[in-house]
């Protein structure tokens, strides 16, 4: 009588990606993390406090009858988009940047590509490092200033939008190990040196 090894199951599953390095977990969180300020500025900017650099009536000016409703709608969906935008980063450095989690539908429980993931996080780090650099640097440059220093206002609003400064760079930098860690580079064989 003899026996056989039963064969293992056919597994479509990558193999497994290593850990992310520290470093690209600290990146990934700062970067998530970057959006909050300015978020919290333009809320409190509609919502009436004195953020210095513009006045609420002077915000809302810019919408229909001057509303309350549509510039804090405007807001909110402003700072929903960039916070959701912005923690998606953290899927570089977790697991479910492999395996898509079991709820969302359709994908829920499949693997990533990991060729679209490091494509659309570089066409983001991109897009926003060059959004959030030319607006900051070239709104800094061009807004007139009557005073040769530096209001309360405006230290406030610089320290609120300067963390969307590192959005970008770091978003590259966790893409930059995501992709390494996904893609390892494969050792020639020896008959092939």
């Amino acid at each position: 009588m003899t026996t056989t090894d039963p064969t293992p199951p056919e597994t479509h599953l990558p193999p497994p990606v290593p850990p992310p390095p520290r470093w690209a977990v600290r990146a990934a969180h700062v970067a998530a993390w970057s959006t909050v300020p300015s978020g919290v500025w333009r809320v409190a900017l509609v919502l009436g406090a004195p953020v210095g650099v513009m006045e609420r009536e002077e915000f809302l000016a810019s919408f229909p009858d001057n509303s309350l409703l549509l510039g804090l709608a405007y807001v909110l969906l402003l700072g929903a988009v960039a916070e959701t935008a912005s923690y998606l980063t953290l899927g570089l450095v977790r697991p479910w940047g492999e395996v898509a989690p079991r709820w969302i539908p359709l994908l829920g429980g499949r693997p990533v590509n990991a060729g679209l993931a490091v494509l659309a996080a570089s066409l983001g780090a991109l897009t926003v490092t060059v959004m959030w650099w030319v607006l900051f640097f070239g709104g800094l440059l061009t807004a007139p200033s009557p005073d040769p220093g530096i209001s309360a206002g405006e230290a406030l609003f610089v320290a609120a939008y300067a963390p969307l400064l590192l959005w970008g760079p770091l978003l590259a930098a966790v893409t930059w190990s995501y992709h390494r860690r996904s893609h390892p580079v494969r050792a020639v064989p020896e008959s092939r040196r």
